[in-house]
């Protein structure tokens, strides 16, 4: 059966000038329906290039993605990206922030009372229905990711790309915010992909691993499963067994890796 979500074969090469630099090299994975999946690498190995290549912000040099058996090209509203930096129009409410993807992609298929409740009902979900009035400068940097994050399911992707989206939070707000991801993906049922440098983070949130070797001409090095139980808590987890099997075969991954570039 054609996974939902398939990266076939992914070559990936920037040129500057005659210089041909080999970012990612046959990169393969199948991702299904509903499924919550993290890569995870040393930086430069090519985790957010092919993030932006899924949502079709850069194109393949060989190779395809296809999403439910149709090629993705260009960017499009069946994928929508949370990233680092919250990208929120700081002249917008945090209601007219979401409102403006709403309206880009249900304009013309919703009635102006339809896309009213839709964009309270996503940010009731990200819990920011209270501060829908606000600017971005009024609110907290987590709040921001909320409002974030609420765009993005407002659009109703096929699949939710995240970009580090707690990269640049504090330890506290991070861990609220993987928890509320948590409750929605179990609410939901939305197929994810998630880009990380949080090892507890990955095995808290996601049924597979996908462990990046270095770069230059980086490649899937591991793929692993996470066989925990649903709904996951997170004080539970800290001795289960599982939870730190997985956490320890990461953990060795990565410094294997580590080892092999102080080695070169």
């Amino acid at each position: 059966m054609t996974p939902y979500l398939k990266i076939d074969h992914v070559d990936k090469s920037f040129h500057r000038g005659s210089r041909e630099t080999e970012v990612l090299k046959d990169v393969t994975l199948g991702v299904e329906r509903g499924e919550f999946v993290s890569i995870i690498g040393h930086s430069g190995c090519g985790k957010s290039t092919l993030l932006n290549i899924v949502a079709g912000l850069l194109p393949v040099t060989k190779g395809a993605v296809l999403l439910e058996n149709q090629e993705v090209n260009e960017p499009g509203p069946d994928r929508a990206v949370v990233f680092q930096n919250h990208s929120l129009l700081p002249w917008l409410t945090v209601y007219d922030n979401v409102r403006l993807a709403v309206d880009k992609v249900f304009s013309g298929r919703r009635s102006r009372s339809e896309r009213h409740e839709w964009t309270l009902h996503n940010l009731e979900l990200v819990q920011m229905a209270h501060a829908k009035d606000k600017r971005p400068s009024e609110i907290s940097g987590g709040m921001k990711q909320r409002v974030g994050l609420a765009r993005a399911l407002a659009m109703e992707p096929k699949v939710l790309l995240l970009d580090e989206p707690f990269g640049a939070l504090d330890a506290l707000t991070r861990a609220h915010l993987q928890d509320s991801v948590m409750a929605i993906h179990q609410k939901l049922g939305n197929t994810v992909m998630m880009i990380t440098h949080d090892v507890d983070e990955a095995v808290l949130l996601s049924d597979r691993i996908v462990m990046m070797t270095n770069g230059p001409a980086a490649h899937i090095g591991e793929v692993l499963d996470v066989p925990l139980a649903r709904p996951r808590r997170r004080l539970e987890l800290s001795s289960n067994s599982i939870y730190l099997r997985c956490r320890q075969r990461v953990l060795e991954f990565l410094y294997e890796r580590h080892s092999f570039v102080e080695a070169a």
